[in-house]
C-alpha cells in the first residue's frame, strides 16, 4: 500500500508532529516507511523518530508513505488521517 500526502501543518513534520506520526506508526505490526517526495529523499523507517526528523518535511512538502503487512491498510489510513487533520 502506498499514499502520497501533502503536509499542511505550519511546522511540517518537526518535533511534536513527528512524535505523533511515529507513535501512530508504532501501533501497527506492518512495516511502514516514509519519504519526503518534495526533496526526493530516501525512504526511512516511519517508526523511528530520528529517521523521520532527518526527512526535513516542511509545510507544503509531499510525503509518500508505504506500508506492508497484515494491518497495512489500517496503518496507512491512520497516518493519512493524522497528516490531513494537521496532527
Amino acid at each position: 500500500m502506498e499514499a502520497t500526502i501533502p503536509v499542511r501543518n505550519e511546522v511540517g513534520l518537526h518535533a511534536r508532529p513527528a512524535a505523533l506520526f511515529v507513535k501512530t506508526a508504532a501501533k501497527f505490526s506492518s512495516t511502514i516507511k516514509v519519504k519526503n517526495l518534495t526533496t526526493n529523499g530516501n525512504f526511512v523507517d516511519a517508526k523511528s523518530i530520528i529517521m523521520v526528523l532527518t526527512l526535513g518535511v516542511m509545510k507544503d512538502h509531499e510525503v509518500v508513505i508505504q506500508s506492508e503487512g497484515a494491518d497495512a491498510d489500517a496503518a496507512l489510513d491512520a497516518l493519512r488521517a493524522l497528516i490531513e487533520n494537521n496532527f
